[in-house]
């Protein structure tokens, strides 16, 4: 029996202050904090306050240019946030206290702890690895490389160690396996169409020296550009699974063919698409799952979120729908625009 589907209204919005379009959003460890940037070239940090509202804390410019993306690193490393931009650097930031404005008011400070300006395009995504293998940091560019970022200490970020892959094709999003029972895995997505098809890569950080990424399965194809992907939390499972956003919402599942699956080294992989979720008819920009992997979240063109579970027999459907849609016709509007812009910008520098 399908899944029935809710029809889900918008119970909150807020007024983030940004001057032009959001491209990220993202949440604390316990999610009471939460990150926001924007084309505007400013990070803005929001507080839940015990009134259950969202207060603006801090807010500064943190490129000069686009930011693409926000992300918290765990609280075991202090408040730390990472950020990529279209002016083709990273950088993280570090809460140091609280500062008075002149009129009085009270801000929270960030102050920039490390930029790295080492590729030649703009950088697309930016992530830290799971908390267990220590401050690391994962980021991949329009250049078509892919980097790892050891970062021996918040206090002594110039003593970071980087290590770098090439893809070929340009990078678009990327995505750390979070289970411990295996080597850490990155997902990268390119948004390069090719024969319509693009790809995501598999690989294996090599924690050994020398290190580097090793890839471990042939590169996953999909109809249309690649925006997001996303590894499920493990929970157990005899198999790792990840959401890709393209022209439909994919999700595969990554099968491990050795016996040295919990003994935290296996190499080799069988991977099988499970689902092709298309209900939203047009490209996807998002993906995101649940604290178990059981539920995934997709957003699209469409002006809508939808949220999809498999039923008792597997297979995946949408089982709720959020939908604004005068908010979000706005927004595919000055998406549109920003695409036009990027690519201008992009034949300009070639």
């Amino acid at each position: 029996m399908a899944n029935s589907v809710s029809d889900l209204s918008i119970v909150r919005q807020i007024n983030t202050q940004h001057a032009d379009l959001v491209h990220d959003v993202s949440y604390s460890y316990n999610g009471r904090r939460m990150a926001t940037c924007s084309s505007d070239q400013t990070v803005k940090i929001w507080d839940l306050g015990e009134d259950n509202e969202w207060h603006m804390t801090a807010s500064w410019q943190a490129h000069p240019s686009n930011i693409w993306r926000v992300v918290w690193a765990h609280p075991e490393f202090g408040h730390v946030i990472a950020t990529c931009s279209f002016d083709k650097s990273i950088a993280i930031w570090e809460e140091i206290g609280l500062a008075r404005r002149d009129s009085g008011e009270q801000i929270n400070t960030w102050q920039k702890k490390l930029s790295l300006a080492e590729c030649k395009a703009s950088v697309t995504d930016v992530k830290f690895a799971p908390h267990y293998l220590g401050l690391i940091l994962g980021f991949c560019s329009a250049d078509c490389w892919v980097y790892i970022c050891e970062l021996p200490d918040i206090s002594e970020m110039n003593l970071y160690r980087s290590y770098r892959y090439d893809t070929k094709v340009s990078c678009s999003c990327l995505s750390w396996n979070p289970s411990r029972i295996t080597p850490p895995l990155v997902a990268v997505g390119s948004d390069t169409v090719s024969g319509g098809i693009s790809k995501v890569f598999i690989y294996k950080f090599i924690q050994e020296e020398p290190k580097g990424l090793k890839e471990l399965v042939s590169p996953i194809s999909v109809p249309g550009p690649v925006r997001d992907v996303a590894f499920a939390p493990h929970m157990g499972r005899s198999f790792f699974q990840l959401a890709i956003a393209a022209r439909n919402v994919h999700i595969f599942r990554l099968y491990p063919t050795d016996d040295n699956f919990n003994k935290n080294q296996s190499d080799s992989f069988n991977v099988e698409e499970v689902a092709t979720l298309e209900k939203h008819k047009s490209q996807i920009w998002r993906v995101e799952w649940n604290i178990t992997g059981t539920v995934l979240a997709s957003s699209g063109d469409d002006g809508q979120v939808r949220l999809w579970k498999a039923n008792y027999s597997g297979k995946w459907d949408s089982c709720a729908t959020i939908r604004d849609s005068e908010v979000v016709n706005k927004i595919i509007l000055k998406l549109y625009e920003y695409q036009v812009k990027i690519q201008k910008l992009g034949k300009l520098e070639s």
